[in-house]
C-alpha cells in the first residue's frame, strides 16, 4: 500500500501511536480491512479509487449511473415512472433508499471503518497487551487476515452467492408482487418488465455483492480478534478502563456507524413501503425490526465477546491476588497505627500510609468491578441510537407530531 497512507495515519494521531508501534513490521502497520481485494484493485485500475480510499464521490456517481439511472429510463419508457401501476418506480421507497442511500452509505462507510481498524490493531501493542515476545504470533494473525481479505477465491465465492440469491429473488418478485414497476402483467401471467430485468440482474446483484463484501470484512475482523484472544495476553486487572486494558476496542462502533445506520435506514424504507402501499401498520413489523436490531448489535459488538472468557478468568484470579495483598497491607497498617507499633516520633499526619491505603482501595475496587465485555453502557446506548434514529419517523404513521410532543411533555413534566 502507498507509504503515504502509513505516514498519514501515524501523523494524524501521535497520541495513538508511540515507540512500540515502530517495532511492528510494515505489513502490520499497513493493515487495512477496507483496502485490498480484487474489486478494490479493479476500481483502482479504472480510476474510481485513489489510494487509500479517494474518489469516493466518483464511485458513488458511477454506481448510481449503473444501478439507478437505467431504471429511470426503462420505467419511463414502460409508463410506470410515476403512475400506471400500483407502485410506480419513483414511489417505491424501498428501491429508492436501497440504491440512492443504502448503497452510497456502504461505500462511504469504508473510510470510517478503515480509519478505526488502522488505529485499533496497533493498540494491542501500544497498550502492551501484546508483549515483544509475542510480536511474531501477533503479526502472523494480522497477515492471515490480510491474505483472507485479498483472496480472489473468497470474492468469487461471494459473487457466486449473489447469483444464487439473485435467482431466488427473481422468483420471489414474480411470485408475490404484481402491479409494480418491475413486473409486467398479461392476464393471469406476469413476468419481469424491462426495468425489472435490469433491477434483478444488474442493480440488486451490485448492492448484494457490496453488502456481502462488507459482511465478509466484518467476519475477518471477528476472526482476527478470536485469534488474538487465544494468545497469552498481558491483561492488567487494575487497568482503570475496567476492561483489563481492552476498553479501546469499543471504538469499533465509530468505524461501523455508517454501516449500521445504512441498514437501519433500509429497514425503515421497507417498513414505510408496506405502510404506504400495502396498508400495513407499524406494529406488524415489530419482529422484523427487533431481528434487525439484534443482527446489527451482533455485527458491531458481537466479535468483542471473544475476550469475555479471558476477562472473567483475569478478574477471578485478580480478586484473590488483590484480596491477599489488601489483607497483608491492612494488617500491617492496623498494627502500625491502630495498635501503636509505629516507630517513635513518626506522626500520622503527613504519612504516605494513608494515601497508599486509599490507592489500594481504589485498585481493589477496579478489580472487583471488571466488566467481562470490552465495552460500556455508553457504547451500547450509542449503538441503540444509531439503530433507532432512522426508525423514529415511522412513528408519524401512528401518531401525529402534536400527539408525540404532548406525550413527551407528559413524560418529562
Amino acid at each position: 500500500m502507498d507509504g503515504r497512507v502509513n505516514e498519514m495515519v501515524v501523523g494524524s494521531g501521535s497520541r495513538a501511536y508511540g515507540t512500540r508501534y515502530k517495532l511492528l513490521s510494515d505489513s502490520t502497520k499497513d493493515f487495512s480491512l477496507a483496502c485490498g481485494g480484487p474489486l478494490y484493485h479493479l476500481l483502482s485500475r479504472l480510476g474510481l479509487i485513489k489510494s487509500p480510499l479517494g474518489h469516493m464521490g466518483r464511485r458513488m456517481l458511477v454506481i448510481a449511473l449503473i444501478t439507478w439511472a437505467p431504471l429511470v429510463v426503462l420505467a419511463a419508457l414502460s409508463g410506470c415512472l410515476m403512475s400506471g401501476v400500483r407502485v410506480p418506480f419513483l414511489y417505491d421507497l424501498d428501491t429508492q433508499i436501497r440504491l440512492l442511500v443504502f448503497l452510497p452509505l456502504l461505500i462511504s462507510a469504508e473510510a470510517a471503518f478503515n480509519k478505526e481498524i488502522r488505529i485499533l490493531v496497533p493498540q494491542f501493542v501500544e497498550q502492551q497487551i501484546i508483549t515483544p515476545a509475542q510480536f511474531p504470533e501477533f503479526e502472523d494473525c494480522v497477515e492471515s487476515a490480510a491474505r483472507l481479505k485479498n483472496s480472489a477465491a473468497a470474492e468469487a465465492g461471494l459473487l457466486a452467492l449473489v447469483v444464487i440469491v439473485g435467482t431466488i429473488m427473481w422468483k420471489g418478485l414474480l411470485g408475490v408482487h404484481t402491479g409494480t414497476w418491475y413486473t409486467a402483467v398479461s392476464g393471469a401471467n406476469h413476468a419481469l418488465s424491462p426495468a425489472g430485468y435490469w433491477y434483478v440482474f444488474v442493480s440488486l446483484p451490485i448492492v448484494e455483492f457490496i453488502c456481502l463484501r462488507w459482511y465478509f470484512r466484518l467476519f475477518i475482523w471477528a476472526k482476527l480478534l478470536w485469534q488474538i484472544s487465544r494468545m497469552n495476553l498481558n491483561l492488567v486487572a487494575s487497568h482503570p478502563d475496567r476492561h483489563c486494558g481492552l476498553g479501546f476496542l469499543e471504538h469499533i462502533t465509530k468505524g461501523v456507524a455508517p454501516f449500521i445506520v445504512a441498514h437501519s435506514i433500509l429497514v425503515s424504507a421497507f417498513v414505510a413501503n408496506g405502510i404506504l402501499h400495502d396498508g400495513m401498520k407499524l406494529p406488524h413489523y415489530g419482529m422484523q425490526i427487533g431481528a434487525m436490531a439484534i443482527f446489527l448489535f451482533l455485527l458491531a459488538l458481537g466479535p468483542l465477546f471473544v475476550f469475555t472468557p479471558k476477562l472473567i478468568e483475569v478478574g477471578k484470579t485478580a480478586s484473590y491476588s488483590y484480596g491477599s495483598l489488601a489483607g497483608e497491607y491492612v494488617n500491617e497498617f492496623d498494627n502500625k497505627w491502630i495498635l501503636g507499633q509505629h516507630p517513635e516520633g513518626e506522626r500520622l499526619i503527613g504519612t504516605p500510609d494513608i494515601q497508599s491505603l486509599a490507592d489500594l482501595a481504589n485498585s481493589f475496587s477496579v478489580v472487583q468491578h471488571i466488566v467481562p465485555i470490552p465495552f460500556g453502557k455508553e457504547t451500547l446506548l450509542y449503538l441503540i441510537s444509531l439503530i433507532a434514529m432512522p426508525l423514529l419517523p415511522l412513528l408519524l404513521t401512528m401518531f401525529s407530531i402534536r400527539e408525540l410532543v404532548e406525550g413527551l411533555l407528559k413524560i418529562l413534566f
